[in-house]
């Protein structure tokens, strides 16, 4: 039996029966006949070989992955995503250098055989013989492009990977086959381009431009003799010949490559001998991919696109489908994102709130009657160190947010307004609205059994000066908690969720809102995205509009561009435009004389609430001008963070109350965004204020909405005004609670804390 030379390698017999082999195997298929067993030739070789007349005919060739680059509203590149760094370029794009270079090296006689080249096998077989190695391969460029192919399709699945690599005399059998078609079809400066744009070059890098582009910073038509020499040098072992980690390595195959291009008369052997002492002559340009590395903090909305591409079935039926498309990238992809409007969001937020700080803050702007999310950002940059997140605060949970969302507070009363307008209530409805009460019990709910209060919860208003009777102006006003509280009992619970189903308010795991009467205060969890969409509706007098964040998609397919098709926003009436345009009234007092004062604009038509929650661990301000809604949150990802005695922005708060912090980020985000837009007004109603037979108490204009944690219950009370649930509800509905268990709500510890985990 033959001996192995030192080292491991096969002996020069073992080479010779190698090369003869594969030079019958290509004799037998360019012949046509079906070719026997292994066995038959005496070749030792894993799994079984297919008939040549049995492999099918057609080959197609892969659409090559590449980058996908997302652009803003008006064309600007937010970031370029890609799962492989490619961009596809054409033959005389390409340096004459690097034509040859490749040529020389992997196929020296590309031009002059056919699909397979038998002088080559015999050349790399005495070759291969003599040096004791193997300096030389016996595949042609058009049988590697094949190959490369099957690699390609197979993406990033590992057994499809191992499958179209496998060392078996089948796989090689198909590869024949396929490459008599692909020479016939295709011509060889074809055979040569699509080479060049599918081969891996390490560091990466797919295909000859993003090669010169990360080794050279220079596209590949610049590519000089020496540099075209390297990259094509790589291609044989892109680990083993990488320049940026063994220089020497590296230089040894370039010269070997030029030394070959000058026996095959590319260049002269002066040079060759010349360009073998020039320096490699790096200019490495590290990978720059992801939404990590997008513009004006738009990270968050460009994994919020990605998000929607992979799991809205407009883009295909099945989430594999949607994933194969956009890991095969090649995609534009032109956003809704107005970049005055970004820009704008992020300074506001940067502005009032530190990275480092204890609490981080989101905000998200939407066009009224388009659904177009115009901006959306957080003061917690996207990332996986110290003081960054992953998660974006301002989506659901499905769409890379936190687990639950986050409790509203009462920007959430406007909701129940316009459920009992809808109702057929007045604008000028009164209610006795004591400073406390007890939970009114029963609470009529849809088809189930009602709310009772079985345990004997109360509510109470932020201040004891807050007495009744009000009318709904001035209860929205000063944001009384009892007033809503007796609404929500007079008109029942099931217009209210009605209402909200209509507003597409969903809690932050995306189920449905609880029918309990605690989310009149704002118990459960919503993302800003949800509440500026739903507040835009107010804008748009009664049109709810679903978010949209992709205006258009173009995908390139060879040479061409193909369009796709995108979501589009759906529009439907949520409420009558008599009640948008009674709730826009009743929200414009809200900045004219109630709790968010501090955030009004000074220069246009605008509404909004204020909202802050039990124990100040979330303070809100949603509102909206006739062109653009709004909504900012601030608070602890994790809840654990109580908003008293608190330094924000390098601003000392005693108490944190959702006019004060949220307000004036909604304010300058807003009025950035809305600089050299048209300033539409309102379609106000006149609502009567009542006539005073007493005084009822001041407003201090910033904390009617506000809890001071003093409930009777357990653990402080619960939302907005000492609401307390030491009890559950009849019906199967228990009523929830706002003091959160640990790991409740998941994402970065408190507003940017570093663990870069998820909490609980």
């Amino acid at each position: 039996m033959p001996k192995k030379r030192s080292g491991g390698g096969l002996s020069p017999f073992q080479q010779a029966a190698k090369f003869l082999g594969v030079s019958v195997l290509a004799g037998a298929v360019m012949a046509g006949i079906a070719l026997p067993a292994a066995g038959a030739l005496g070749l030792a070789a894993k799994g079984s070989v297919q008939s040549f007349d049995e492999i099918p005919d057609s080959l197609k060739s892969p659409q090559l992955s590449q980058r996908t680059t997302i652009l803003d509203s008006e064309g600007g590149q937010i970031a370029t995503v890609y799962s492989r760094d490619r961009t596809v370029v054409a033959l005389k794009d390409i340096s004459p250098y690097m034509q040859k270079a490749i040529v020389a090296i992997e196929d020296s006689r590309f031009y002059e055989h056919g699909a397979i080249d038998l002088k080559g096998v015999l050349r790399a077989l005495n070759q291969n013989a003599q040096s004791g190695g193997v300096s030389q391969g016996a595949s042609t460029l058009t049988q590697q492009l094949v190959k490369n192919y099957f690699v390609e399709e197979a993406g990033d699945d590992p057994t499809k990977v191992a499958q179209a690599t496998q060392q078996t005399l089948g796989r090689k059998i198909r590869e024949l086959k396929y490459a008599i078609q692909l020479e016939e079809k295709l011509g060889k400066k074809k055979i040569l381009e699509n080479y060049l744009n599918i081969t891996f070059f390490g560091e990466q890098a797919y295909g000859i431009e993003a090669a010169a582009q990360r080794y050279f910073s220079k596209p590949a038509k610049k590519l000089n003799l020496q540099e075209s020499a390297l990259l094509a040098g790589i291609v044989q072992s892109p680990s083993r010949y990488d320049p940026v980690n063994d220089e020497a390595e590296a230089t040894k195959r370039r010269n070997t490559v030029l030394q070959r291009m000058a026996e095959t008369n590319d260049i002269s052997q002066a040079e060759a001998n010349k360009a073998m002492k020039t320096p490699l002559g790096l200019k490495v340009s590290k990978p720059n991919n992801g939404c990590i590395t997008a513009v004006e903090g738009a990270a968050f909305f460009c994994k919020y696109v990605e998000k929607v591409f992979l799991s809205d079935p407009v883009f295909g039926e099945t989430k594999e489908e949607r994933a194969k498309i956009w890991n095969q990238g090649g995609l534009t992809i032109r956003t809704t994102l107005d970049p005055q409007a970004q820009e704008s969001v992020q300074a506001s937020l940067k502005d009032h709130v530190n990275q480092t700080d204890k609490v981080t803050a989101a905000a998200t702007l939407v066009e009224p009657g388009t659904g177009k999310i115009v901006g959306m950002g957080q003061a917690t940059p996207y990332g996986y160190g110290k003081n960054e997140t992953e998660y974006n605060y301002s989506v659901n949970y499905a769409m890379g947010g936190s687990n639950f969302g986050f409790p509203t507070g009462s920007t959430f009363k406007p909701f129940v307004a316009a459920a009992a307008l809808e109702e057929g209530r007045p604008a000028t409805q009164e209610y006795a609205s004591p400073y406390e009460m007890d939970y009114p019990s029963p609470v009529q709910r849809c088809g189930t059994d009602p709310y009772v209060n079985t345990q004997g919860d109360t509510v109470e208003n932020e201040a004891e000066s807050e007495v009744g009777p009000y009318q709904l102006k001035e209860a929205m006003a000063k944001s009384v908690n009892t007033y809503f509280v007796q609404m929500i009992s007079d008109i029942g619970l099931c217009p209210v969720v009605n209402m909200t189903d209509k507003l597409h308010v969903t809690q932050g795991n995306g189920e449905k809102l609880p029918e309990s009467p605690s989310i009149a205060l704002g118990a459960v969890g919503l993302s800003p995205l949800t509440m500026a969409t739903a507040y835009a509706s107010f804008a748009a007098r009664g049109m709810y509009c679903t978010p949209v964040a992709i205006e258009s998609i173009t995908q390139k397919v060879g040479d061409k561009q193909k369009s796709l098709d995108v979501p589009k926003s759906t529009c439907s009436r949520a409420m009558s435009e008599k009640t948008a345009d009674t709730v826009n009234t009743l929200l414009s007092g809200v900045i004219d004389s109630g709790t968010g004062q501090a955030a009004g604009l000074t220069d246009r038509a605008n509404a909004g609430k204020t909202g802050t929650t039990d124990s100040r661990k979330n303070a809100w301000f949603v509102g909206y001008t006739p062109n653009l809604a709004g909504a900012v949150w601030v608070g602890s990802a994790t809840q654990k963070v109580e908003m008293e005695n608190i330094t924000i922005g390098g601003v000392w708060h005693d108490k944190v109350y959702g006019g004060q912090v949220p307000g004036p980020i909604w304010k300058d985000a807003m009025t950035g965004a809305l600089d050299g837009k048209d300033s539409p007004s309102f379609n106000l109603v006149n609502i009567p204020d009542p006539q005073k037979d007493k005084d009822k108490g001041n407003d201090d204009g910033d904390n009617g909405d506000d809890d001071n944690g003093n409930g009777n219950g357990n653990n402080g009370g619960l939302i907005d005004g000492g609401l307390t649930t030491t009890g559950g509800t009849t019906g199967g509905t228990p009523t929830p609670t706002i003091s959160l268990p640990e790991g409740f709500i998941q994402g970065q510890g408190d507003g940017g804390n570093g663990n870069g985990g998820r909490d609980g």
